[in-house]
């Protein structure tokens, strides 16, 4: 069912020519597509051991507070009666190509966003159809009828609106922010639902009174980055005011490289931290020189027991591919999050991606020799295989008699 929030004025056509495809609880719609007997009640699917998480919940399952991200075991006691299914990931995978060609049927401008979602630049389809809404219904009926997948889509002037409208039309529905009716759409709306925030960022905001993206939109900037620090301030103020000027970015090169890990027994020692930290390191950065990659930004992602997940990032002046100088911005991301709980899951990850080989800016306590290690390692992995060669920190003693 489509539905537009509109201004009083009617825009001119396709002045909303960004899509935001989501499919509906992916997971549990493929595998209903080969269990009719999944029609109509509540699933889960995610991991079924003891430490397992929800990957996705049907609607149906949604209705007693099931979501994703939640412990399979909480969601056993809101909804003991579901369907609990494990992960079908090649299955998924191979569905999700087949939606994205459906997507590409209509534009070549699409941005993966997941195995489930994606943004489409429309406005080149001007003479083929009305508006933006037509194409987004034309995009559903072709996905349910090809696939038999439901889909909701949010159209809007940028992303951030429609992907917030995408997320209104839910389920299996559409939804139109006109142009000049952005703000009305969006300040009504909690703040939280602005991203680029954590926990610490919305206490903050709560402290100030804060509590629609209205509110936060009329905080003084100068404010606002006196609380937040100017990078952080200076984005939620321009989304608060329903500005966003990324474009979309199609398909191809990689936009990051990461790692994560959930662990079988919470990390409690601080130097076992690091030493996964450490072996995160080692695999990103060798994923980054097999691609011919590096990068300017590096993310540390820390999950508690209780889900809740924190991270830090730090934007560097030169790109980096070496596991000497990504572990070195790691451990001060580190040190910017308090470990005063053990740790359930780490992750390192590395974006703002380019072709690797660009003049390296180095500081006087970083050798150039750490290069050459580099390249050195990388021709004894390729020929003798990822594990001949490590850092000490990550081999273990030899039994002794």
């Amino acid at each position: 069912m489509a539905a537009t929030v509109g201004a009083m004025a009617e825009p001119p056509p396709f002045a909303e020519p960004i899509l935001h495809v989501d499919m509906d609880a992916f997971f549990v719609e493929v595998e209903r597509l080969s269990d009719e007997t999944l029609r109509g009640v509540p699933v889960v699917v995610g991991g079924l051991g003891s430490r397992g998480v929800v990957a996705a919940a049907s609607y149906e399952a949604r209705r007693y507070g099931v979501h994703s991200a939640m412990p399979v075991g909480v969601a056993r006691r809101l909804c003991p009666h579901a369907r609990y299914l494990p992960p079908n990931q090649g299955r998924y995978r191979e569905v999700s190509e087949q939606v994205f060609r459906v997507f590409r049927s209509f534009t070549p401008l699409v941005e993966g966003l997941s195995v489930d979602e994606a943004f489409l630049e429309v406005s080149g389809l001007r003479l083929h159809y009305p508006g933006p809404s037509e194409v987004g219904e034309h995009i559903r009926a072709t996905v349910r009828h090809q696939l038999g997948l439901p889909a909701s889509v949010g159209a809007a002037t940028n992303k951030f609106l429609a992907k917030l409208a995408s997320e209104e039309a839910k389920p299996d529905g559409l939804l139109r922010v006109a142009a000049g009716s952005e703000l009305a759409f969006l300040h009504p709306r909690p703040v939280r639902r602005l991203w680029g925030g954590g926990e610490a960022t919305f206490a903050t905001l709560d402290g100030l009174g804060v509590a629609t993206i209205g509110d936060l939109a009329s905080v003084p900037l100068d404010s606002l980055e006196r609380r937040l620090g100017s990078s952080l301030g200076r984005h939620l103020h321009r989304l608060a005011n329903g500005v966003d000027g990324r474009s979309v970015s199609p398909d191809g090169a990689a936009k990051s490289i990461s790692v994560e890990q959930t662990f079988g027994r919470d990390l409690s020692d601080a130097d076992v931290i690091e030493t996964e930290l450490l072996r995160q390191c080692e695999r990103v950065a060798s994923r980054l020189r097999r691609a011919g990659l590096a990068g300017r930004t590096v993310t540390l992602k820390v999950r508690f027991p209780d889900f809740t997940t924190v991270t830090r990032s730090q934007s560097l002046e030169s790109a980096i591919d070496v596991s000497h100088d990504l572990f070195g911005v790691v451990r001060e991301l580190m040190g910017r999050v308090d470990l005063d709980r053990p740790v359930r899951l780490l992750g390192v990850g590395v974006s703002s991606l380019e072709a690797a080989g660009a003049p390296l800016q180095l500081g006087l306590d970083r050798p150039a020799a750490w290069d050459d290690v580099s390249t050195a390692v990388d021709a004894i992995r390729t020929r003798y295989g990822d594990e001949a060669v490590s850092p000490a920190r990550l081999v273990s003693p030899p039994d002794r008699e």
